[in-house]
């Protein structure tokens, strides 16, 4: 019997399903994710068979995701996204990045000084630079997320990375939000720092106690798709 008959039943349904949707709503967006993850799947599904019948034990999935976009009061956006493996993917070991939120205490139009410990953003064409200085002792530090998605947003089709925090960890995000809401700016602000690196800076009015919050970039519209994908994967990472 070959692999095309010993596939488990549910990559086939999942594979026919997108398959159908692609060509039903000719979305020249999500079709070619949406395709892309249906061969995924089907090449994941040959490939643990045949390891399986080895005496190998691998696992690998392939992830319909679901993004929700984050306001104050914790209710969502619904909307659908495709998380695509790469070709030949057998799934994400690599160790996941961590996540720090830091309440802001300034920021400033100047790059931040070697061994001041703020976190510069570059000039760019439209963007002075400006360096942000937070407080890691009063903030949320070596986080790992429930889950992360690229998507775009409902507001202005820019893209970003939605991020949904662990029950504990939305606990103290919510308490976190809601210590720095009343502050003046720019103490209102939190910083989102990824391997050292700004990937966010932004002001609170109230406590957000969804546990939900986007990553857009130090300027609003700074992701591409492509990087709003790769760093939602090493968000996800499984190592």
């Amino acid at each position: 019997m070959n692999d095309s008959t010993e596939q488990p039943l549910h990559e086939t349904l999942l594979h026919d399903a997108l398959h159908t949707h692609v060509q039903e709503s000719g979305d020249s967006t999500a079709g070619p994710y949406l395709a892309g993850l249906a061969d995924g799947a089907l090449r994941v599904a040959r490939r643990r068979q045949r390891l399986a019948r080895a005496g190998a034990c691998v696992a690998a999935a392939a992830v319909v995701a679901v993004g929700a976009v984050a306001v104050a009061d914790g209710t969502t956006t619904q909307h659908a996204h495709v998380v695509q493996p790469a070709a030949g993917d057998t799934g994400n070991t690599a160790k996941a990045a961590l996540l720090s939120i830091l309440p802001v205490t300034s920021s400033t139009e100047t790059a931040c000084t070697h061994g001041s410990g703020g976190y510069t953003v570059d000039a760019s064409a439209t963007h002075p630079a400006f360096c942000v200085k937070a407080d890691r002792t009063k903030g949320m530090t070596g986080v790992r997320v429930a889950s992360a998605k690229a998507g775009r947003s409902t507001l202005d089709g820019t893209w970003q990375v939605e991020v949904t925090l662990t029950p504990a960890d939305r606990t103290r995000f919510a308490a976190l939000t809601g210590s720095i809401a009343s502050a003046p700016p720019p103490r209102n602000g939190f910083a989102i720092v990824i391997d050292g690196k700004l990937w966010g800076n932004p002001s609170v009015t109230a406590s957000i106690t969804g546990g939900r919050l986007e990553i857009v970039g130090a300027y609003v519209g700074d992701l591409t798709s492509t990087t709003a994908h790769d760093l939602a994967l090493r968000l996800n990472a499984d190592g």
